[in-house]
């Protein structure tokens, strides 16, 4: 299917190809239950197919939340049906087992919140094939956005604000923020205090003394943009809705407030959406130059400038387009790509070293550091980058040099074809979704797109000439 179904106020067609008389043609949103599996399954279109699709159901005593049906736009003598039901009772996989027998395509849309496994967040793609769950629609980001692995509010015993009362009352007030976000919502704005601005401002100033000489040269063209369209200046914490209009302008990514750590698989699935999952809170006082974790300072000094950059942007997009329903093994390997890349590259222009990783460039010490003779420089590749064992606590003794950020997307396309998928998975952004590319239709209708983009590409190189 071109993008997933969505239990949000779709329309309704019933088998006869009337609309349900509920809310107007309409069925209601269905929030997400505990131990709910949702099915999509195409059938044959005739008369009685989905009655006898339901008997399957009751016969293994599976209770149904909601139901929906479409024309399929692949194959106009199919069905398709969208189910939410009930697994607590256990019929459930015996009842897809049966429904198998009379579909060639059945997909499992599973995730429990409670389950961190992929044995408990999985899809069957196509004939049966299990991948892990992915979100197909932005604002499926909503739904692990705050399965966070650590801190949040929480502080472990070592953070410097475990001991502070007002900190933590302070953390708290952020990760409230963060929870109740959902998508396409603005980011509510911060009041920052007095004593978390002079923290910003110390990092701040003391970073930006070495940008000129240090940071790649796309970083250093966006810097001063973010200074006069975002409130960028040592006395002043931006906003990340101001920063999120910002960059949602120049290449079409946003932010969205996150709590804390996320998982690696959750974290790389925002990219592929060109979001990136945003702290707003700031580090403690009494060490500015020292932060256990990701902070507002991180986000927007480290990362935020080079996501308005369309190559690094585009970069970025595809290690998360790659992480889609990808098996855990090479989740790590790409967990590992973006920690030498977007955290900690460096690139090579005009025959000098230059900095572009957002853990370099929030952080003063390692910044200076990494273009010493200290530490080993290799030539990023991907294949060899993705096993490469690196430490958190301390500077890296090891760093990977990219030509240019088009270079490295290049190498990270061909790695991603080495990831073991059955299908292809492509964003959509004039519908803000991934479509999974895995029949020969849905590469047709691929096809036509691209080719619709490329008679532009010629119109435009005619009339140049």
């Amino acid at each position: 299917m071109d993008a997933p179904f969505s239990a949000k106020r779709r329309r309704f067609d019933t088998e006869n190809g009337n609309k349900a008389h509920h809310r107007q043609g309409y069925v209601e949103e269905y929030p997400d239950r505990e131990g709910s599996t949702s099915l999509i399954f195409a059938l044959q279109e005739k008369v009685g197919a989905l009655a006898e699709a339901l008997k399957i159901f009751e016969n293994h005593h599976v209770n149904l939340h909601h139901i929906e049906s479409r024309p399929s736009k692949e194959n106009l003598s199919l069905h398709e049906f969208y189910v939410s039901c009930d697994d607590t009772k256990g019929g459930l996989k015996e009842a897809i087992e049966e429904l198998k027998l009379k579909t060639d395509e059945l997909t499992v849309l599973s995730r429990n919140p409670s389950d961190k496994t992929d044995e408990g967040c999985c899809l069957n793609i196509g004939h049966g094939i299990k991948v892990p769950w992915f979100p197909r629609k932005i604002n499926e980001l909503d739904r692990f956005a705050n399965q966070i692995l650590s801190y949040g509010s929480e502080l472990d015993a070592n953070h410097p604000g475990f001991t502070d009362p007002v900190y933590r009352a302070r953390r708290k007030e952020f990760a409230d923020i963060a929870f109740h976000y959902k998508h396409g919502t603005a980011i509510p704005r911060v009041e920052y205090t007095e004593d978390e601005k002079k923290t910003w401002g110390t990092i701040f100033t003391e970073l930006t003394k070495l940008y000129k000489t240090h940071a790649c040269r796309e970083f250093n063209h966006v810097f001063p943009i973010l200074i006069d369209n975002c409130g960028y200046r040592a006395d002043n914490i931006p906003q990340l809705q101001d920063i999120s209009d910002f960059l949602k302008d120049c290449t079409g990514f946003t932010l969205r407030p996150v709590a804390g750590l996320l998982s690696s698989r959750d974290f790389l699935a925002g990219l592929a959406f060109r979001v990136f999952h945003s702290t707003q809170y700031i580090r403690h006082g009494s060490k500015p130059m020292y932060t256990p974790e990701p902070d507002v300072c991180h986000e927007l000094l480290g990362h935020v400038p080079l996501f308005a950059d369309p190559p690094f942007a585009q970069f970025s997009q595809e290690i998360g387009l790659a992480s889609l329903g990808a098996p855990e093994e090479y989740i790590h390997k790409l967990a590992t790509l973006y920690w030498f890349t977007v955290e900690f590259g460096l690139c090579r222009q005009e025959g000098q070293l230059k900095a572009y990783g957002a853990g370099l460039l929030s952080s003063f010490g390692e910044l200076k550091y990494c273009l010493t003779d200290k530490p080993e420089k290799l030539p990023f590749d991907p294949a060899m980058t993705c096993v490469k064992e690196y430490p958190i606590t301390s500077y890296q003794p090891v760093y990977y040099v990219a030509n240019s950020f088009e270079d490295a997307k290049e190498k990270l396309e061909l790695f991603a074809q080495t990831i073991p998928r059955p299908f292809t998975a492509w964003y959509n952004a004039y519908t803000q979704s991934v479509e999974v590319i895995n029949s020969k239709e849905q590469v047709i209708n691929l096809t036509k797109a691209i080719r619709g983009d490329l008679g532009l590409l010629e119109d435009a190189i005619s009339k140049l000439k």
